[in-house]
């Protein structure tokens, strides 16, 4: 009687029994892979109505205990876990509509589309466990525990797994796409993507301060000046963005979001990352300085490799980018191509039109990431460079040696923070575009030899003379930058020393006289600007020039060979000329950059390598405490000469708490004896 039952059940869910015979297990284990078999929906069906009990109970348990608002409970803080919600919970929509339609097509008066029982049981259930799904990962993780989090989407993926491998068996063994399989296909990819979240994600607020009621508050009560502070001033979400954040610059909102509410502030502004502050990157430019220099191979490190070496991994995945962008970029005349093809009746297949209008979507679309991505990531490392030069100065500055000092005045140390510091720091924006634009060239005059043939060649040929025509405008360039960067010294200088000495300026009314030195340093500067500019003007015409001299010799080429042109070729040659205008037109300003920071290197690297102040020039005895300061015979020479001494045969002694006057005329050397005591000035005899 019960096996009667259990077969006219199964009868009215599936219309037919599953299997009969004696190799029913075998049947039954086939048919269970297949979602085209009652046996496989039922399978399915039990399955999600499982997950979506275990998941009810699970929420209706964990959130009434919680005592949270919905505003507390509900959050979607991450691009990965937006997707990931809005992808199961659209998919689930889509599930439950079928079924639903399915069951509405039972009732209804067509014969001819009838589904039987167990189609849109399956369907309905699968939609009802993505919804369910899909609001409960809305959740804020701690609110459903570590552990559910995690384990969930593993249970998910698996099932999601079994369904999306029956469905791709059934089409391709049937050759035939259903709306029910491409659903089934999809299921896989946004379990996926919920089982990522939850792996990344399970730990998601931790430690948050509002533990269901107001009155939580640290036990530690010294630190609570830094608890404040640092809630002040809260550390960058760039810190700690993941890929996606970082890829979609989805960090940036709340920043948009609390300057869009109110005018932003002094304590709005966020922390740098421990990456990107001076500090970390001065030390580990100091870290790998170090080991340079303790290698045979590099007995005298450069700088520039050095720091070439401690961005290595940026300077790569900003290149990758570059190349991305070029590429994308290059596709556009190919696809333009295709589609006049296409509008002439050359189609290659059926729906090659709506084929060739998605690729150029996904084209643009990686264009434009990888173009701000590229932007962004050479900004901030120009930004790490600069900070960590500055450092080194500042550092360096401090340890110079008197003859260095001589060198390098304050006013050019000025020069060399605010000016050549700052133009290393814009090269890195500016560097792929040296190679970029080589790229881009080849592959426009690859395309244009795909659509004109032979007449690529004359451009080609002016492309080649305009960079031929370009090197000794370069040369003149590369000199005047130098001249300029002088002459501004020497003027920085001058000015720093006037203000600092305004009082005996004022004392003796050379007010006229200092300014007319100025005024006549200023002339020679504005002089080497002139030419500078002037040259810089003369490369940037000859540049701008170019393209429309690439298509008069290309068109006039086409016509001497007798090349015919159609509406294919023609459209293709004016968009490849973009391809090369872009970069030809970029070339007078990457000339301009690339010798401006090779100028500012040069002047940095020459002051990081001048001589320091010798740390052993005192000895210290420490015989009695009664002299703390001694001086025995004693000679000292600013210029670490022993033939011209400034200082000859000092003794001088202090005892602990003695008030000493050091009296004299004017340049007796009053100074020199108290910076002989600091050790600033080297010492040729005697001990300190």
């Amino acid at each position: 009687m019960g096996s009667l039952t259990s077969s006219s059940w199964v009868t009215s869910l599936c219309g037919s029994p599953i299997c009969s015979g004696q190799d029913a297990t075998s049947c039954a284990l086939k048919q269970m892979f297949d979602s085209s078999t009652c046996t496989n929906h039922l399978v399915a069906t039990g399955i999600a109505a499982l997950l979506v009990l275990a998941l009810a109970l699970q929420v209706l348990v964990k959130i009434p205990h919680s005592r949270a608002s919905a505003r507390q409970l509900v959050t979607l803080g991450s691009p990965l876990h937006l997707s990931a919600v809005v992808f199961t919970g659209c998919l689930g929509l889509v599930y439950l509509g079928l079924g639903l339609w399915m069951l509405g097509s039972d009732f209804s008066q067509d014969a001819s589309v009838v589904h039987l029982p167990h189609w849109w049981l399956v369907t309905s259930s699968q939609g009802l466990n993505l919804i369910l799904t899909s609001l409960a990962f809305s959740i804020r993780p701690r609110f459903l525990g570590a552990g559910f989090v995690r384990s969930w989407p593993v249970l998910l993926t698996v099932y999601a797994a079994f369904v999306c491998c029956s469905s791709v068996v059934v089409i391709v063994a049937e050759k035939m796409i259903t709306v029910k399989g491409c659903l089934d296909v999809l299921y896989f990819p946004g379990a996926v993507v919920l089982l990522i979240y939850g792996i990344r994600h399970s730990h998601d607020e931790e430690g948050y301060g509002e533990s269901g009621n107001g009155l939580y508050k640290p036990l530690n009560t010294d630190t609570d000046g830094e608890a404040a502070d640092s809630e002040a001033h809260q550390v960058t979400p760039f810190a700690t963005a993941g890929f996606f954040s970082e890829m979609s610059f989805w960090w940036l909102n709340p920043l948009m979001k609390k300057g869009y509410e109110n005018p932003l502030e002094d304590k709005d502004m966020l922390l740098l990352g421990a990456t990107d502050r001076a500090q970390n990157q001065y030390s580990m430019l100091m870290e790998k300085l170090n080991c340079r220099k303790q290698s045979p191979a590099h007995a005298t490190p450069s700088f520039f490799w050095t720091i070439v070496s401690c961005h290595k991994r940026a300077v790569v995945v900003s290149g990758f980018f570059a190349l991305l962008k070029v590429l994308t970029l290059s596709t556009g005349p190919v696809i333009l191509k295709a589609f006049i093809n296409v509008s002439l009746g050359k189609g290659t297949f059926k729906y090659e039109s709506y084929a060739l209008a998605a690729l150029l979507f996904v084209c643009k679309c990686c264009e434009s990431l990888s173009e701000r991505q590229w932007y962004f990531r050479t900004r901030r490392l120009g930004l790490q460079v600069r900070s960590l030069l500055s450092a080194a100065i500042y550092k360096k500055q401090q340890k110079l040696s008197n003859s260095a000092k001589m060198k390098h005045s304050s006013g050019q140390i000025m020069n060399y923070v605010t000016v050549d510091a700052y133009r290393i720091g814009e090269f890195p924006y500016w560097f792929h575009q040296t190679w970029t634009t080589i790229v881009q060239l080849c592959i426009a005059l690859a395309i244009l030899y795909n659509a004109v043939g032979a007449a690529m060649i004359s451009s080609l040929v002016v492309i080649i003379l305009t960079v031929l025509c370009n090197a000794p405008l370069a040369r003149f360039q590369h000199k005047f930058q130098s001249k300029l960067m002088e002459a501004q010294d020497v003027r920085l200088k001058a000015m720093s020393e006037s203000l600092v000495h305004m009082k005996v300026l004022k004392l003796y009314a050379w007010e006229g006289h200092f300014k007319k030195v100025i005024e006549g340093l200023r002339e020679v500067e504005y002089k080497w600007l002139s030419a500078f500019q002037l040259w810089r003007a003369y490369n940037s015409f000859l540049f701008w020039a170019s393209p429309a001299l690439v298509s008069v010799a290309t068109f006039v080429t086409c016509y001497l060979l007798k090349i015919p042109l159609d509406a294919s070729n023609v459209f293709t040659f004016v968009a490849t000329l973009r391809l090369v205008q872009d970069p030809v037109r970029t070339i007078p300003d990457v000339i301009a950059v690339v010798i401006q920071a090779k100028v500012a290197f040069t002047r940095i690297s020459k002051f990081l390598d001048a001589p320091e102040l010798n740390e052993q020039v005192r000895k210290k005895y420490y015989g009695g405490i009664d002299y703390p300061i001694a001086m025995n015979s004693c000679s000292f020479s600013w210029d670490e000469n022993t033939s011209k001494q400034t200082l000859k045969n000092i003794n001088l002694a202090v005892k602990a708490g003695e008030k000493v006057a050091i009296c004299g005329e004017v340049g007796s050397g009053k100074s020199t004896l108290l910076a002989a005591v600091l050790g600033e000035v080297p010492k040729t005899e005697g001990t300190v």
